[in-house]
């Protein structure tokens, strides 16, 4: 799925970061880490003059980014079909408190991502699942699951959309105030934010107690 790619990736109209440029990067390495971190995405497309926004699971595999869904999926169909699409990840790494209302921000990590999915199929798309459920929760792997139907398969589409258009944009300060307000006596700083799971809940239907897989302890 991968193949020799640039490390700076050019910049586009598209792309390029106008709103405080030096917070922007292109470095291949950079987008990949924010991107790996990532569970969810959001897919933005136009069908008939409308947008839409559509929150999914997303993974990264080499040079490209996966999503899947139902074959019969709004999203999907129109996006199988060559329709260009936008996706977008975000991590929330803290809220920026100043003096002022005015200057409080947020320290993130985004990257925005263009292109046109290509259907994966056969061999590979078995493999995009196992990655996908792979980097959604790590040990949880083919080997521990019921094999896929044919049916489940069938019924399912998996999108990969290479790397080669996209930007990542990283706030990563204290507070930025007026002058003036540093003399003020008002609290300022950093409130970190951090996505940690809790603790795993087991499935009340189950037939039979099952022990809590070692790869779910330590999380």
């Amino acid at each position: 799925m991968s193949r020799e790619m640039p490390e700076q990736l050019e910049q586009t109209k598209r792309t390029r970061i106008k709103r405080v440029p030096k917070r922007g990067s292109y470095q291949r390495s950079t987008l990949y880490q924010i991107i790996d971190e990532a569970l969810v995405c959001h897919v933005g497309f136009v069908i008939s003059g409308e947008p839409h926004i559509i929150p999914t699971a997303i993974a990264r595999m080499g040079d490209h980014v996966i999503i899947h869904g139902s074959r019969v999926s709004r999203m999907i169909k129109h996006l199988q079909s060559g329709e260009r699409a936008c996706i977008t990840v975000t991590h929330l790494d803290g809220m920026v408190l100043a003096r002022s209302a005015m200057h409080h921000s947020m320290n993130y990590r985004s990257v925005v991502i263009y292109g046109v999915g290509e259907t994966v199929e056969g061999e590979q798309k078995v493999e995009a699942l196992d990655h996908l459920t792979e980097h959604l929760v790590p040990g949880r792997t083919s080997d521990n699951l019921r094999p896929y139907k044919r049916k489940e398969l069938e019924a399912t589409t998996v999108l990969k959309f290479l790397l080669d258009e996209a930007s990542a944009k990283i706030r990563d300060e204290p507070p930025v105030d007026d002058a003036e307000d540093y003399q003020q006596e008002i609290w300022a700083g950093v409130v970190p934010l951090v996505l940690t799971p809790g603790v795993p809940q087991p499935d009340p239907k189950r037939v039979c107690d099952q022990p809590l897989p070692d790869y779910l302890m330590t999380r």
